[in-house]
């Protein structure tokens, strides 16, 4: 099993299958984009299928999201979602997306084994959605959503990034909207993962800012207390429930402690945490004759070495190079 010197055991796989990416959302790189990773560097899908394979049938993985950078751009992705459900015993399998290319793919997904969809969407507003990913595709966005959960791969959920002075106004707007639809709406803390490094705490709205919002239009109760578990959202009724909403907190409200994810970047390294300066390369010893046996020992060990915490209130704390594009959510 995936156990760290903490105890804690890995059991959600968050696998990036590019870092490519055809939004340029401000906290994530700049307009002009990045230097993506040559494609020889980039795991095949073979290879890909090989790692998630070991960590399921080997390793105790339960859960495998496929992420990016945009993870729709993937040519092979049905190919590898459709590998993944073939496993045994079957892990459930889920998708983090902008939602460009949803409405095509949503059906299709669904067929190979897709069991779920998490949509980035940040604002309701055509213009301040160009302003946030200097692209014009907020009716992509929707049109992917709505494919979604056509498709039944339900919940569909939806993350929302709020930024001081851009979109802070639209928490109880993208509520309601999310409620209507059925979807169920996740709002995530500003996270210090961008390209630029120009992320501040000051501008970061919190946890506690996203409740008091929300709040004000609705009455929010907390859903199970003390039942979290390694969820990295606490989730809420909304006027009596059932329906819900969840406040991820990474920075704030750090869940570090019951922590169950590891990552595997698109050019095959171990990342312990999004925070993470170190990685483990897979890479090198998949094309170097390694045996899954083999592989299996070094990702144990990889895990072995994770930290308590990402270390954010540190004085210490260093943003890492990679960008989340780079990384996988």
């Amino acid at each position: 099993m995936l156990v760290d010197s903490f105890g804690r055991m890995a059991t959600d796989l968050r696998v990036s299958l590019t870092d490519r990416c055809n939004l340029r959302c401000t906290y994530c790189m700049p307009p002009e984009g990045l230097d993506w990773l040559p494609k020889p560097e980039l795991l095949t899908a073979d290879e890909i299928v090989r790692l998630v394979g070991i960590g399921v049938e080997r390793l105790g993985i339960t859960e495998v999201r496929f992420t990016g950078g945009e993870p729709l751009l993937r040519r092979e992705l049905i190919e590898i979602v459709t590998a993944t459900a073939a496993l045994g015993p079957r892990p459930q399998i889920s998708l983090t997306t902008n939602g460009i290319g949803l409405a095509r793919l949503a059906g299709p997904l669904a067929e190979a084994g897709l069991d779920r969809v998490n949509v980035s969407l940040d604002t309701l507003d055509p213009e301040t959605f160009v302003r946030l990913s200097h692209r014009d595709r907020l009716r992509d966005v929707l049109a992917g959503l709505a494919a979604a959960d056509e498709a039944g791969l339900r919940p569909v959920k939806v993350n929302t990034v709020l930024m001081r002075g851009v979109n802070e106004d639209e928490a109880v707007p993208l509520l309601r909207y999310c409620l209507d639809k059925g979807y169920e709406l996740r709002f995530i803390e500003q996270m210090p993962l961008d390209a630029q490094h120009g992320w501040q705490r000051e501008n970061m709205i919190t946890a506690d800012e996203i409740l008091v919002r929300l709040n004000a239009a609705f009455e929010l109760t907390e859903d199970d207390p003390g039942e979290r578990g390694s969820a990295p959202a606490e989730l809420f009724l909304v006027d009596g429930g059932p329906r819900r909403v969840g406040v991820i907190g990474s920075v704030t409200r750090p869940f570090c402690g019951a922590c169950d994810r590891v990552r595997i970047t698109a050019d095959g390294q171990v990342r312990n945490c999004l925070f993470a300066t170190e990685e483990s390369d897979l890479r090198a010893a998949l094309r170097g004759g390694a045996t899954d046996d083999d592989l299996a020992e070094r990702w144990m060990a990889a895990v072995r070495g994770k930290k308590a915490g990402h270390g954010i209130d540190d004085p210490a704390f260093l943003q890492p190079a990679r960008p989340m594009s780079a990384i996988g959510g």
